[in-house]
């Protein structure tokens, strides 16, 4: 039998992440400082860990309802409304999911099939086109500018709509570029596509990491609540990536319809985590604040740091990533990010890993220690300056 035969021809064509290798690659040596996962290094508040552990110690180790417990699904509801003003009904318009990863794929699975197209803004997380290209859908690239902040624009929109045009992803707080979208700049997006037969799926899981401006939804739009898919979830604010716990919002007729595809292939989240998230959203608010006030901190010294070595950097106002431009040096973002591997011993990203129009770019990602942002910016400067002696 020839088993690759056997295999759907979209996943084998499907490259495994960019971002891999190098996790491979520093297995394999000693020494190195790590700003390239995306994740908390702050370990999950001792409140919400607690809470999980409790519910073991009460034997709460059943199943939940597919959609999650109905108090998690209740306290979801009051804090989306609390932070951001979106007001979702929490007995059929939420439903708890392992990840905010399941959420991207059971919304697409809902919504996409061969002949349909899903606008990809990027750079941008790397799982939107590998769930699209799953269902047999075309990701359909939207290039992201660096002149824009790496912003959307209804003029890029309009470049890239067809007749084909399903599902719009909207990536904003951004990974891996830091990018935000206020509320002046949505309102034209809305009003571009206030009356297209498009649904957005809003990829919010960095919402409570912003700095200086607070986070919007385009959700919050009137014009925009029915035909909007908010996913969010407890990885990144709340530093419980390990918990594998997310959400998803929308209107009851689209949550209906994912919450199948959930019951089908997952049942329900993990009871431990919607035990601990109940508490996070309870009680937490506090440790959160604290985690974005030490990520602003450590943002402006990476920012401060690229730029003094004379790297182009734009401000990054959301997530836990810079995105600085790499172009001066002559070198390919892989090229940049191998050598820079060996020679200093400082894990990067290629800005191409999270789509072509990255290339010229790196992800740093400043969740690590500020100890160890700070060694790592040194070695980063003594990194390039000896390329321009070079050169």
């Amino acid at each position: 039998m020839n088993i690759e035969s056997m295999i759907k021809k979209n996943v084998m064509e499907m490259p495994p992440s960019g971002i891999r290798k190098y996790f491979d690659l520093i297995n394999e040596m000693e020494g190195v400082i790590s700003l390239g996962v995306g994740e908390p290094d702050f370990i999950t508040p001792w409140n919400i860990s607690e809470a999980g552990i409790y519910s073991l110690e009460k034997g709460h180790t059943h199943y939940s309802s597919n959609a999650g417990f109905l108090e998690l699904r209740d306290q979801i509801s009051k804090y989306l409304n609390r932070r951001y003003g979106l007001k979702y009904n929490s007995s059929d318009e939420i439903i708890v999911t392992v990840g905010g990863s399941e959420g991207i794929d059971i919304a697409l699975r809902a919504l996409v099939g061969p002949g349909d197209e899903v606008i990809v803004p990027e750079p941008s997380f790397v799982a939107y086109k590998g769930c699209t290209a799953f269902t047999g859908a075309t990701a359909k690239v939207l290039n992201l500018r660096e002149e824009d902040e790496f912003k959307l624009t209804p003029e890029l929109l309009d470049s890239v709509m067809t007749e084909k045009t399903k599902v719009i992803i909207v990536p904003y707080p951004n990974n891996p570029t830091g990018a935000i979208m206020t509320r002046e700049e949505l309102k034209p997006i809305v009003e571009y596509l206030k009356d297209k037969d498009v649904i957005v799926i809003s990829d919010e899981i960095y919402s409570e990491l912003t700095y200086a401006k607070e986070h919007v939804s385009i959700a919050s739009f009137p014009e925009m609540k029915e035909k909007t898919i908010v996913i969010n979830g407890f990885s990144k604010a709340f530093a419980m990536t390990g918990w594998r716990l997310g959400y998803v919002c929308g209107h009851p007729l689209l949550i209906e319809q994912m919450k199948k595809i959930h019951q089908y292939a997952i049942m329900c989240a993990p009871t431990l985590a919607q035990y601990a998230a109940i508490e996070a959203l309870k009680n937490s608010q506090n440790s959160v604040d604290e985690m974005v006030k030490e990520y602003n901190r450590r943002r402006r010294v990476m920012v401060d740091g690229f730029r003094n070595m004379g790297m182009k950097c734009f401000e990054p106002l959301g997530a836990f990533y810079v995105f600085p431009s790499i172009k001066s040096t002559g070198m390919t973002s892989d090229d940049f990010c191998e050598k820079l591997l060996i020679e200093e011993k400082v894990l990067a990203i290629p800005g191409n890993a999270f789509g072509e129009c990255g290339e010229g770019f790196i992800r740093a990602c400043y969740a690590s220690s500020m100890e160890n942002i700070i060694e790592a910016m040194k070695r980063i400067k003594r990194f390039v300056y000896k390329l321009e002696a070079k050169n």
